[in-house]
């Protein structure tokens, strides 16, 4: 059996029709597959890979620590300087209200973190979310998931969770008393990348604070200089009572994380002790993989070129059968007629050597969320291997 039929036979598969390249390498902006052929990568690992692939920088932090040493001890007992080098860097670059990191395995366990965090903290169980929201696969989050598509087969989830549109009011005008948080994508992005109205984003904000309900922003998708700023949320001036961090967080590698101040985080400690616990979340191979990536984005300033980049894939996106481009920095959808158009154009541009997909709350746009380290040059290219294939 060659790795193709072991991948389908004995992978277990999240959909009857994987695309199923067989990639053997990567590197800077490239993936390769075993018949030694190239695609640009206009995907990045779904907003993961904002460096590149495999930065000699995060190559060599992997190995150091590997020769260090590898999983000691369950989450939290022990000093492990990856953990803590890699939580001093991120609250450096935080306001000062979010000063504490539980660092997870993923984005989806930073999400129940912060969900049952947000219990602990007010001591109300009520959670407002949004529709077409994206926050993971687990059972809590899934709960606030917000498409009834993906969450009905699960059923009964977590109760007490509401659902409203984006930027609606009326979901502003449902916080009370016994809601515990608002969880939120600061920008949505697999809605097809939908900002929030500032004025709304500011409203929300206020409620919170009236009625004492946590406020979180996933920036799962935006963080690490995607949108331009190293964070979504500094584009509105509002600051989250929890941030979750994931995907780039790791620089290619497992991690994700929840951010609050430190004294939120002391409601984990007691009643019960142990009140959030992970073998391998901050692992130290995966913390000091992260920090290196880090410390490559803030060096080269890679979010200063980000509007740029932005603006050069508009530029080369003009085409009748494009109805639409929704964009906050390097986070891009192009909105086309319909799903079949979309999954046409999918499989074009990888025969041609340019590698994209689509949104799950936006199956008929085109996902653009490339490396930051995309050049000009492969833009141009990049946007022409589209448009012919449109």
């Amino acid at each position: 059996m060659n790795a193709r039929h072991i991948f389908q036979q004995h992978v277990a598969q999240t959909s009857p029709a994987p695309i199923g390249l067989h990639i053997v390498r990567a590197e800077g902006n490239y993936l390769y597959d075993a018949d030694g052929k190239a695609y640009l990568d206009l995907i990045g690992g779904i907003s993961v890979c904002n460096i590149g692939h495999r930065h000699p920088d995060v190559v060599a932090a992997i190995n150091k620590q590997a020769n260090d040493y590898l999983h000691v001890m369950v989450y939290g007992e022990l000093v492990q300087s990856p953990q803590t080098e890699y939580a001093a860097l991120l609250t450096t670059h935080m306001p000062g209200s979010l000063d504490c990191v539980y660092f997870t395995n993923s984005g989806a366990e930073a999400t129940e973190g912060a969900l049952k965090l947000a219990r602990r903290v007010t001591g109300r169980t009520d959670v407002i979310a949004c529709n077409n929201s994206y926050h993971g696969s687990t059972l809590g989050a899934l709960s606030v998931m917000g498409d009834e598509y993906w969450r009905n087969a699960y059923r009964p989830l977590l109760p007490g969770v509401w659902h409203y549109h984006y930027n609606d009011y009326r979901l502003i005008d449902a916080i009370n008393k016994q809601t515990s948080c608002v969880i939120i994508e600061t920008i949505q992005a697999e809605a097809g990348v939908v900002e929030p109205e500032t004025t709304w984003l500011q409203a929300l904000r206020d409620k919170c604070t009236e009625t004492g309900t946590l406020l979180i922003f996933d920036e799962i998708q935006c963080g690490f200089g995607r949108t331009g700023k190293l964070w979504g949320f500094q584009h509105y001036n509002i600051i989250p009572d929890i941030l979750l961090l994931g995907k780039a967080l790791g620089g290619g590698m497992p991690l994700g994380a929840f951010i609050s101040s430190y004294n939120n985080m002391q409601a984990l400690t007691e009643n019960p002790v142990l009140g959030h616990i992970t073998t391998f979340g901050g692992h130290p191979v995966c913390c000091a993989a992260g920090m290196a990536a880090m410390q490559v984005l803030l060096k080269e300033n890679m979010a200063e070129a980000v509007a740029k980049k932005e603006g050069l894939f508009r530029a080369g996106l003009v085409h009748p059968a494009i109805k639409a481009i929704h964009s906050k920095g390097l986070l891009i959808a192009i909105e086309l007629e319909s799903v079949e158009k979309t999954l046409q154009v999918v499989q074009r541009c990888i025969e041609h050597g340019v590698f994209t997909d689509w949104f799950l709350f936006a199956p008929h746009c085109l996902r653009i969320a490339p490396p930051l380290t995309i050049t000009p040059d492969e833009i141009v290219k990049a946007c022409e291997v589209i448009q012919s294939s449109l």
